[in-house]
């Protein structure tokens, strides 16, 4: 028996994380990295309402 997926953007971000695909912390040296963190937590929410 898995898990059920989260309705939580923060975990899934936090998932992410912890995989490499997103830093921890916004590094505000360029625009918007790729990797950042707050652009990852808007992709999280925008996915999970989808997903709803």
């Amino acid at each position: 028996m898995g898990k059920k997926p989260s309705d939580d953007p923060r975990e899934l971000v936090r998932k992410w994380t912890k995989s490499g695909k997103v830093k921890k912390k916004c590094c505000r040296s360029k625009p918007r990295c790729g990797k950042c963190p707050v652009l990852a937590l808007k992709k999280a929410k925008k996915k999970i309402a989808k997903a709803a």
